[in-house]
């Protein structure tokens, strides 16, 4: 997907950001996903593998990885419906 001398080249400058910034300080928890998914402190295009248009594609279309509105959130609000306990009653 991306040419090998410029994944050389993001390779080597990873390397040098990653003994640039080797002693910042970050805040002592674990940086997961919900999922508990690990968060790396930084992608570049050497964590895309394989398809990209299968494996990641675009937003709105399948496998829906990038969500599933074509325009994101700036045609809609973003909620979360799923963790604000929307459709719980609560009695007082």
């Amino acid at each position: 997907m991306f040419d090998k001398n410029f994944l050389n080249k993001i390779s080597q400058e990873k390397a040098k950001w990653e003994e640039k910034h080797k002693n910042a300080k970050e805040r002592d928890v674990k940086f997961v996903t919900d999922s508990e998914i690990p968060i790396k402190q930084l992608y570049t295009p050497l964590d895309v593998k394989g398809d990209y248009l299968g494996s990641i594609g675009f937003p709105g279309e399948p496998p829906y990885t990038r969500g599933v509105y074509p325009n994101m959130y700036r045609g809609r609000l973003w909620t979360m419906r799923l963790f604000s306990g929307h459709g719980k009653s609560i009695s007082i």
